[in-house]
């Protein structure tokens, strides 16, 4: 009968480790692309805090463009496995070491014994709970490290996404100023071709339109394959198949912030590449505490019960440990404290170029500002000189070669000055970025794909 229940009570232990262990389960490649056909199949929820939809039924803003890259991105949705090896690893830092358990069983085969042996012991590895702590601290600090670093992530993602928009657009005036000023110098071109063909003019007056002509179309190519090249890396940014095209409104830039100086110094608490840094600094300075507190001798406590051939029973505790004679976790000890350091320098190292880089940008914003001014009073004049020369040709007080001169002049100042816009408005999207303003403060990326890892 006492034979039956321990057999029970040995299937049932059995069954119920058993339970807990995990299972294996497939997770096929994909055979297809996930690309979106359209600007509507896209992901345009943001979640909390945010808890607002992007509107996109109208022409889309810079910043939204930025949000929609960012929830969209195949490559950030890809780094959510990042996370979930830094969990799993969390996870096993928290576990503790399973209790150790031998069995003895010896049949007696002969001599002046009477009984088989029995021997049965269960310790427990006591080093590894002296380092449990600073072990799970490392591994929290890991993981708020990871989330900070995709958080980093998400923000060049949507800068990289408003930088394009920003081109696209800008770019698309500059082809628009292109056309006209190849339509003006078409249009000369062909009325003094055909002025030399009836031998009113010679062939001297031809050959600067010819190469203006050229230049106008080699410009507004190269322009056009350029248009080209950043809407196919948009729509990688967003998801979308090559060919998607969307309707993106004027940039309305945010002025630059006044109180640099207050932004500057509070940056190591608003850049989430500096707050990884100084995560995964903690995260090393508790390995550091580890491996000094992993000095202490492996050790290894627990109780044993015997009994020999002859019917004697003992029992009592056992200790095993390690005598620290020629390994005192010196090894490792060194190898925390020089991870540690590099750690500390490359924190230096960032937040010296970080805010090198912004002052820098600073610079640059009040350059362009004071050259897109003057540009735009130049382009002013331009025009105004351009509409006294179309009057002046309309009543033949202007040849055809100087009214083109005053055209394409206009339409160069007028590229200038959208070149200007374009360079300026990158300067405050990057400087936005640089200060850890104007973005999410929190990961916004959908996990869809977080349970397969």
């Amino acid at each position: 009968m006492a034979a039956r229940f321990e057999l029970v009570l040995a299937t049932g232990m059995l069954c119920a480790a058993l339970s807990s262990c995990a299972g294996y389960r497939s997770l096929p490649l994909p055979q297809q692309a996930n690309l979106a056909s359209g600007i509507a199949q896209l992901q345009h929820k943001l979640p909390a805090p945010e808890n607002r939809v992007i509107d996109i039924d109208h022409p889309l803003d810079l910043a939204s463009i930025g949000l929609l890259a960012v929830l969209n991105d195949p490559e950030l949705r890809a780094e959510w496995g990042q996370m979930s090896v830094a969990q799993a690893q969390l996870v096993q830092a928290s576990l503790l070491p399973n209790p150790t358990a031998n069995l003895a069983y010896g049949v007696l085969l002969g001599g002046p014994g009477t009984t088989p042996s029995y021997a049965a012991s269960l310790s427990q590895d006591i080093a590894s709970l002296v380092t449990y702590h600073s072990r799970v601290n490392s591994a929290e600090a890991h993981v708020a490290e990871v989330n900070a670093e995709q958080l980093w992530q998400e923000w060049q993602v949507a800068q990289k996404a408003r930088l394009l928009a920003l081109d696209l657009y800008w770019g698309g005036q500059a082809i628009d100023a292109q056309r006209q000023e190849l339509e003006v110098v078409s249009s000369a071109f062909d009325k003094v071709k055909r002025a030399t063909a009836a031998g009113n003019l010679n062939l001297a007056a031809l050959s600067p339109l010819a190469a203006a002509k050229a230049a106008a179309e080699q410009s507004l190519a190269t322009q056009e394959l350029d248009e080209l090249k950043s809407w196919q890396e948009l729509d990688g940014l967003l998801g979308l198949v090559s060919d998607v095209r969307f309707a993106i409104e004027v940039p309305q830039l945010p002025p630059m912030p006044s109180d640099i100086d207050h932004l500057v110094t509070g940056l190591p608490e608003q850049r989430p590449d500096l707050i990884a840094l100084q995560l995964g600094y903690r995260s090393a300075d508790e390995d550091v505490r580890g491996a000094i507190l992993g000095q202490f001798p492996a050790l290894t406590l627990g109780g044993s019960w015997s009994s020999d051939t002859t019917g004697v029973r003992s029992a009592g505790p056992t200790v095993t440990f390690d005598l620290p004679v020629f390994n005192r976790n010196q090894g490792k000890i060194a190898t925390s404290k020089a991870t540690r350091l590099l750690l500390h320098e490359q924190y230096q190292a960032r937040l010296d170029s970080a805010i090198a880089g912004i002052r820098g940008l600073v610079a640059q914003g009040e350059q362009l500002r004071a050259a897109l001014s003057a540009a735009r009073e130049a382009a002013a004049g331009a025009q105004a000189s351009a509409r006294s020369a179309r009057g002046a040709y309309a009543q033949a007080n202007l040849d055809q070669r100087a009214w083109t001169d005053y055209e394409t002049t206009a339409l160069q100042r007028q590229l200038e000055v959208i070149a200007l816009e374009r360079s300026l408005g990158e300067v405050e999207i990057t400087l936005t970025v640089e200060l850890g303003i104007g973005l999410p403060r929190t990961r916004i990326v959908p996990p869809d794909s977080a349970e397969a890892f």
